[in-house]
């Protein structure tokens, strides 16, 4: 399974166990930091653990900080150095410069506003966390910060004192054909940071043995592309080659708001399935969401060689590059 920061569901977990928790995150950096702004660690009042801000490096001092935080309720702002030494030690060329924000569950962080955040989360609702450093206001805020959310880019705003921390759903992408092209994707996108689901209900294409561990629906694809959701974090890659399979959850992708579609086939069969769609009664805006043929053009050859450009394209849509 993807890696998904769960943060905030264990800060508010330990809180409501009357534990106590603080939120420590990475607001910013320089040089080669261990950890990304964003990056998170929660510390229970008992001193249990879970997460990051430092791969290590300055984890203990932050612990510290963050139990006398917890105990007299209020934010600590924290900046450390990391050696060269120090970031050897996890995997680093040279050390950096790391800001931490350590915020209390309850008396800093209301626990109402986490227990929101962690809602959103558990719905795949985008939301962005906004504090402002010099006057302590916090807020939830959803619609706001289309290039950070669209970039995973958490960070301060140009006052210099509004933190805003991204909180997006996992990226997911649903591939319709279980075909020797999903086969080499499925495995790159799961390094790259997508959740993967195959849908084929073609049994002797889509069976563990092809895809080891992963997520398999044997459904028809546009029940089974209902039964998972589609959301702007969601890519659909469609590699059967076969209208009667990859057509439905076309047409259900096509009504959402999916970031990312796009269809196997050569110039000529995707004149056909534009065709297609046109007659089923979609615009040509709509239509013109689907990229194919699919994957940017390097002249791929074989199918893992598709499988780079098809995710080089997913990722080039994601960031607003193409």
């Amino acid at each position: 399974m993807q890696r998904f920061d769960n943060s905030p569901e264990t800060a508010l977990a330990w809180h409501r166990k009357g534990i106590g928790a603080a939120l420590a995150t990475v607001v910013e950096t320089w040089g080669s930091a261990p950890r990304r702004v964003g990056a998170q660690l929660v510390i229970g009042g008992d001193g249990r653990i879970e997460g990051s801000v430092s791969g290590g490096c300055v984890e203990g001092a932050v612990i510290v900080e963050a139990l006398e935080a917890i105990e007299e309720g209020d934010a600590r702002l924290l900046e450390f150095g990391v050696s060269d030494e120090d970031a050897f030690a996890v995997g680093l060329a040279c050390g950096g410069t790391i800001r931490v924000l350590v915020e209390p569950v309850g008396p800093v962080l209301p626990e109402a506003m986490l227990a929101d955040l962690v809602s959103a989360r558990k719905t795949r609702e985008a939301l962005a966390y906004e504090v402002n450093m010099e006057t302590g206001h916090r807020a939830l805020k959803r619609g706001a910060y289309p290039d950070r959310m669209r970039m995973d880019r958490s960070g301060f705003e140009e006052d210099a004192q509004t933190f805003v921390a991204v909180h997006n759903p996992p990226l997911r992408l649903i591939v319709v054909g279980a075909v020797h092209i999903a086969q080499a994707l499925v495995p790159m996108a799961r390094i790259a940071g997508y959740d993967p689901v195959i849908i084929d209900p073609r049994e002797a294409f889509a069976s563990q043995a092809r895809f080891p561990g992963e997520k398999i629906l044997t459904d028809w694809p546009d029940e089974a592309v209902a039964q998972l959701g589609l959301d702007p974090r969601t890519a659909l890659v469609l590699l059967a080659h076969d209208p009667k399979l990859d057509d439905p959850a076309l047409a259900a992708a096509l009504k959402a708001d999916v970031f990312y579609i796009g269809a196997l086939g050569s110039t000529r069969t995707h004149a056909k399935r534009v065709e297609r769609m046109t007659q089923a009664g979609f615009t040509t805006e709509q239509i013109g969401r689907i990229h194919g043929p699919i994957g940017l053009d390097i002249g791929a050859a074989g199918p893992s060689e598709i499988a780079v450009a098809i995710l080089a394209q997913m990722t080039a849509v994601l960031r607003g590059k193409a």
